[in-house]
């Protein structure tokens, strides 16, 4: 069985919906129960034993490289994979760090910066694609402001499209991903992930499964509010990165 030794976290956006925080901070930097959003994917990601995380980068850049650094103080290796001003969207920031060599050629681990859970990591750590399987989603109950979900999932397998009444999910911005999925991308092209997924959903190459774990998307001030409040009052104990 193949271990996945290294993770990417996309934290090339604005942030716009987070705005005024955001325009001179990046938004994986925003404080979040303590310490900046994007440290506890950190944290979390060193303690299930991925040391190795390429960190792709474009708003604000400079100080996100400076505050983070090379990660030792983390006890991992940050690889930067810096984008122009206009960044590449999700897939080409993954292409473009496959391009460059600060992703190696081999399963990896992706996180959205932009989300806080208490998963553990270590769930995905051996986890294994099959021969034709280019990525596995982790999916969550809607929350109130994606009522209507992502992705179903029928045996196993994610689809856009749910079939009969089968109920849909909202994709948890992690997942385990081939850089397979990618490989017909144009280098330095802006594309988005969610098409090519799709595409290979048709063709039956997409797995989901469905976790319970805390999870919010702290995309605006009224979320950011949120999840503060949760850690509040639940406390942090159990959770990986903190």
């Amino acid at each position: 069985m193949s271990v996945i030794t290294q993770a990417m976290i996309l934290a090339a956006g604005k942030g716009t919906r987070l705005r005024p925080l955001t325009l001179e901070t990046p938004k994986p930097l925003v404080e979040v129960g303590g310490q900046p959003l994007i440290v506890w994917h950190i944290k979390a990601l060193q303690a299930a034993g991925i040391t190795d995380i390429t960190i792709n980068a474009s708003w604000l850049a400079d100080k996100l490289m400076q505050t983070l650094g090379d990660g030792g103080q983390y006890g991992v290796k940050l690889h930067w994979s810096v984008e122009d001003d206009e960044p590449l969207e999700t897939a080409g920031g993954i292409f473009n760090a496959l391009q460059t060599g600060k992703l190696q050629d081999a399963s990896f681990i992706l996180v959205n910066s932009d989300v806080w859970t208490t998963y553990d990591f270590a769930q995905l750590q051996d986890y294994t694609l099959g021969t034709d399987q280019l990525a596995h989603l982790l999916l969550i109950d809607n929350p109130e402001h994606n009522n209507g979900g992502d992705f179903a999932i029928n045996n196993g397998l994610a689809s856009a499209q749910p079939i009969a009444d089968a109920d849909k999910y909202t994709f948890a911005g992690i997942s385990v991903i081939s850089p397979r999925l990618v490989a017909g991308l144009v280098s330095g092209q802006a594309a988005p992930l969610a098409p090519l997924l799709k595409q290979a959903m048709l063709k039956f190459q997409i797995t989901a499964e469905v976790i319970k774990d805390n999870w919010i998307d702290v995309g605006t001030p009224e979320r950011l509010t949120q999840v503060n409040e949760f850690i509040e009052s639940h406390g942090v104990d159990s959770h990986r990165g903190a």
